[in-house]
């Protein structure tokens, strides 16, 4: 019991710094083996596991495991045989031991035992089933072998009082990843219109950029980066750029409505001038420091080609792959005989697919079929 009580004394002191890693690990994928580690060793385990997701049907789920499994190191990412586990259905939240829910010869008899566990040098399991506010269930199992000493009363209250936490920084590990998969889908949705969008702080460096606007600032034409701040080609443009940053990252910090300010930036190339819109970054109150999101900017190239696909072309309409070619020709502005030079085909057959075309889509000029074009999913598709 002493040695028992040592140990809860020594545990508990260090209890700071192991929720400091698990709030941690809320946050970023990789602090989860720093996490787990650490609690391999404070449970003198030979394998720690949080099995982040259940099988499904054919699916054999994914967990993260901390110990050797089969030579593959200290962190393994392995798929977890769910159907033949015996620790299915246990209360949520409630920490377990094999004992709890059979008998030592029952667990010893047991397919999953004989299977799995013997050739891991598993014997002794503690585990609890986790469900985050955020849904779903997270499953963590503490395991040892056979040679040492079952789990305590002492580990499973040490167990049971992370259970809350646990609890807790996975539900922000889910709010998070929630976060960054709709921040991706709306970049995509971004990308497919040909918006260039770059997100600056309030002295305008940059922070952020999608694809397309890491393209338009890498061809330097009207826009580019100097010591990492968004600056303008000529000294014109680039004061008035300045002065629309400085008054929508005024507004982004005093919480003002600011309406969205539109500029005109020119080319050295000569070609037609980039339009861009500055808007203010909403604020949170809590929100604070320099690098702190404050503008975004918003730039179309009026002379860039659009993005259509062909696959999604010939899907829409139902063209065949020379018609859908020669569509996305004159939808990028390319009159029929230069489509024709583009396609190296004869001008009488581009007549003849452009006939066709009319006859599938029901419209009788080359212009009307342009705006229909540009205005349907097609332009949505990947290029």
């Amino acid at each position: 019991m002493n040695a028992d009580r040592r140990r809860l004394d020594m545990e508990t002191s260090s209890f700071d710094l192991l929720l400091g890693e698990l709030y941690d690990a809320a946050m970023d994928d990789h602090s989860w083996s720093r996490y787990l580690t650490r609690l391999h060793k404070l449970f003198q385990a030979n394998y720690v596991t949080l099995i982040l997701r259940a099988p499904q049907d054919s699916d054999k789920g994914l967990m993260l495991v901390i110990g050797d499994i089969e030579g593959q190191g200290i962190i393994s990412y392995i798929t977890y045989p769910g159907s033949e586990t015996p620790f299915v259905n246990c209360p949520v939240n409630q920490v377990f031991t094999v004992t709890d829910l059979m008998s030592l010869e029952s667990w010893r008899e047991s397919e999953y035992y004989r299977h799995y566990c013997t050739h891991q040098n598993v014997f002794h399991v503690m585990g609890v089933d986790i469900a985050p506010p955020s849904g779903g269930i997270f499953r963590f199992r503490v395991t040892r072998p056979e040679t040492q000493k079952d789990f305590s009363a002492t580990d499973r209250a040490l167990c049971d009082a992370l259970i809350p936490h646990m609890s807790r920084a996975l539900h922000i590990h889910s709010l998070i990843g929630h976060k960054h998969s709709l921040s991706a889908l709306y970049a995509q949705a971004m990308g497919r219109l040909s918006i260039a969008t770059l997100i600056l702080d309030g002295n305008g460096h940059l922070l952020e950029t999608n694809q397309v606007a890491r393209e338009m600032l890498a061809a330097g034409d009207g826009l580019k980066i100097v010591g990492g701040r968004l600056e303008a080609s000529y000294p014109g443009d680039n004061k008035r750029l300045y002065k629309s940053i400085r008054a929508a990252a005024a507004s982004s910090t005093s919480g003002r409505v600011a309406l969205a300010e539109a500029l005109s930036i020119a080319r050295p190339s000569g070609q037609v001038s980039l339009g861009i819109v500055v808007e203010p970054v909403p604020q949170q109150d809590w929100d604070e420091g320099e690098s702190q999101p404050a503008v975004v900017i918003y730039c179309r190239d009026a002379v860039g080609q659009s993005l259509l696909s062909t696959s999604v072309t010939r899907q829409v309409f139902g063209f065949t792959p020379s018609e859908s070619a020669l569509a996305m020709e004159l939808a990028n502005g390319l009159s029929l005989e230069e489509a024709a030079g583009s396609l190296g085909i004869r001008r009488n057959t581009a007549r003849a697919h452009l006939r066709a075309i009319f006859s599938k889509t029901g419209v009788r000029r080359q212009t009307e079929l342009v705006r229909l074009i540009l205005n349907s999913v097609v332009t949505l598709g990947q290029s």
